[in-house]
This record gives structure tokens, sequence and C-alpha cells, in this order.
């Protein structure tokens, strides 16, 4: 399927839109609980999510190369408000993007990371499409995507190289994992980017 840059923004706006809506039931109590990102509890994932938000929307902004905009700040009580805001500041930073080749700086990448905006934004909307289910996981609540969101997300995420660099620290993802047998979409997007279902 050929994505250009007014799909994968609608397609990411849907999963970060779904991502708020999961984040909405999270209650301050709920902040210590447990996720599929084993290094995090929900609050210092909900801090991680909000501040890749941040650093994209920064990046749509050609600013993405301060990694003051990247750094994710304490849990507090506050983390569901914070979410909610950033959340909606990317999408509108990335509603103002008129380039498929407008150069994206994404420093977690590594020094110097540029991409082009179709390929950043793919990258963001991965992000959560699985994000959004870590938070329904750590909350024990159903998650289901749109079909369509899914069969957007697959091949991006199958293109995510597996290997070595994934078992060092700092890694985005976990080794990859063996998928069920009769996977659906969403699970072979998680299996692939080390996301146990179990």
């Amino acid at each position: 399927m050929h994505t250009n840059l007014v799909t994968i923004k609608a397609f990411n706006d849907r999963a970060v839109r779904e991502s708020i809506a999961v984040v909405r039931r999270v209650n301050v109590e709920d902040l210590t609980r447990p996720t599929p990102c084993s290094a995090w509890n929900l609050g210092e994932l909900l801090a991680h999510m909000t501040a890749q938000h941040r650093g994209f929307a920064a990046a749509a902004r050609a600013d993405g190369g301060s990694l003051t905009h990247w750094k994710a700040e304490v849990p507090g009580p506050d983390a569901v408000g914070r979410y909610l805001a950033s959340a909606e500041a990317v999408l509108a930073a990335f509603a103002e993007v008129g380039s498929e080749e407008q150069e994206f700086a994404l420093p977690e990448f590594g020094a110097g990371a540029v991409f082009p905006a179709i390929r950043a934004i793919a990258f963001h909307f991965l992000d959560y499409v699985v994000h959004a289910w870590d938070v329904a996981r750590a909350l024990d609540l159903p998650f289901a995507l749109d079909p369509d969101i899914l069969d957007a997300a697959l091949p991006i995420a199958l293109a995510v190289p597996d290997g070595a660099q994934r078992t060092q620290s700092g890694a985005a993802f976990a080794p990859s994992l063996a998928e069920p047998n009769g996977s659906d979409a969403l699970s072979r997007i998680l299996t692939h980017l080390g996301r146990s279902l179990s």
C-alpha cells in the first residue's frame, strides 16, 4: 500500500486520538501500575509518551535537534493532563507539515539523525499504535483499533530491524517474539516489536 503524507498524517491522528481516549481512563492511583514496557510504570510511560509528542512537535517546527524537547519530566499527579496537552500539540504541529521531504531532526535515533517528514510521522504513528495498547494493557482494558489502522501500521512495524541492537540499553523495542498461530495484525505488530501478549 502506497502511503502519502496526507494518509500517514490521518492514520497518525487516529492512533493518537485512540491513545487520548485510553489515557483519559487513567487515575492518579493507576500511575504506579506496571506496563508492558518493563523499565517503566504507567506514570513513567506517560512521561515518555508526553516527551515524544513534544519532541516530534518540535521536529515538525524545525527545532527537533534540541534535546530539551525530548526530556521526560518526573511523573506527577498531572501526568494525564500533560499527556493530553502534548498530544493535541503534536497533532497541530503535524497538521502544518506540507511536504513529504521536510526534514525532521530526531536525535533519539542518534546524534544528527534527520528523516523526511513522511518517515518521521510513520515512526510516530507506529509508536502510538503500540503505546495506546501499552496503556490499555496496564489498565487491564480491552483494546481494538480499526483494521485499516492496523493494516497501515503492520508494514511499518515489520520494517523495524530485529537483532542485537534491540538488547542494548535504551533500545526502543525489545527483541521480537514468536507470533502465536493465527495472529491478527495487532498481535503481529506487538510480537515483532517485542511485546509479550501474555
